[in-house]
């Protein structure tokens, strides 16, 4: 008896290997006529490794996806110009000039990614991306000027070395005025950001007003639809004749 069960446990080791090696010669490409030719077990592993693999593949995908994906909202998206103009105005060489408008740059960039996926903040969105290409702009004109003062300090040098001191004395005065007239201006590109941003804020806390207040009315009605609406009525009474003066005939 004790040699029958020790026979009988050795012929199944063989089998259970045979499984194993069914399920691990196939592939995940593997036909499902290949896949119903196995064993139950054989079938039953396989499967599972196919679900697993897939399972781990679309994690893998969503956290690619959150990987790269812009939150909403996690900026005031009118605050990158008046850094761009903030880091312009503190540039005293090219060097930090050109920084300032690379930084301008890759807001830019950004901003036009999340356009396509923050649509609800769209206006402020283009309003900013409009101002830091301006950034851009005014950062070669300040490299313009920065290279004119230049000039100009190399010639109040040459005057002072040549003991002209009337015509330093004229050149340095020439060019604190255009410093001076720079730093206005630039305060000024910040000054403007600023009221862009806030314009750009209030027009968006108006278009979410108007919206609620036209759902609270009108249920599912859109805003547009209660815009339409208005014009149609306002056009049909303007366009409504008026009633003729009574004539009296009396006397």
């Amino acid at each position: 008896m004790s040699d029958m069960r020790i026979s009988g446990a050795g012929a199944a080791f063989p089998r259970q290997n045979a499984v194993k090696q069914q399920a691990d010669s196939l592939q995940p490409g593997d036909t499902p006529a290949a896949l119903a030719a196995l064993a139950p077990s054989a079938r039953e592993k396989k499967l599972t490794s196919l679900y697993e693999m897939i399972r781990d593949a679309r994690e893998q995908i969503e956290s690619q996806k959150k990987r790269f994906q812009i939150p909403k909202n996690s900026m005031h998206y009118g605050d990158a110009p008046m850094q761009a103009y903030a880091r312009l105005a503190r540039a005293r060489n090219r060097t930090q000039v050109n920084a300032a408008a690379g930084y301008a740059r890759r807001c830019i960039a950004q901003f036009k990614a999340a356009l396509r996926q923050d649509s609800e903040n769209a206006d402020q969105i283009r309003a900013a991306i409009h101002q830091l290409q301006k950034a851009i702009n005014r950062a070669g004109k300040k490299k313009r000027d920065l290279e004119r003062e230049r000039l100009a300090e190399c010639q109040r040098a040459r005057y002072e070395r040549d003991k002209e001191f009337r015509q330093a004395q004229r050149v340095q005065l020439e060019l604190r005025r255009r410093r001076s007239m720079r730093a206005i201006r630039e305060h000024g590109y910040i000054r403007e950001a600023e009221v862009s941003n806030r314009f750009q804020e209030q027009m968006a806390a108006t278009r979410t007003e108007l919206k609620t207040q036209a759902q609270t009315l009108s249920g599912t009605v859109s805003v547009d639809t209660a815009v339409r609406q208005y014009t149609a009525q306002t056009a049909a009474a303007s366009a409504a004749p008026s009633p003729a003066p009574a004539i009296d005939t009396v006397g």
